[in-house]
């Protein structure tokens, strides 16, 4: 069976927006609040009181704090919060 060739595209699929459809346009936080929420959601939240570091453990030690699950990051934290005696 012979493939047929793939579909171009008009130039109408790649027109801009004629000047009535932008005078028509609301701000994405209007018309689909739903979405901007879940994109400013994303990332590190603002004010948390984390500093990025670089620490050397040995592999046998992260592997075993993997082997718990999602979440092994945050156990270290309590982990090491609980050697040192601060509560959390």
């Amino acid at each position: 069976m012979k493939k047929s060739a793939p579909r171009r595209r008009s130039r109408a699929d790649d027109a801009p927006l004629s000047i009535a459809e932008l005078r028509t346009a609301r701000p994405a936080r209007e018309a689909v609040p739903h979405i901007v929420e879940a994109v400013r959601r994303r990332g590190r939240p603002r004010g948390e009181n984390k500093t990025l570091i670089t620490l050397r453990l040995d592999k046998d030690l992260i592997a075993s704090l993997r082997a718990g699950g999602e979440g092994w990051q945050t156990r270290i934290n309590e982990l090491l919060r609980a050697a040192v005696g601060l509560r959390g």
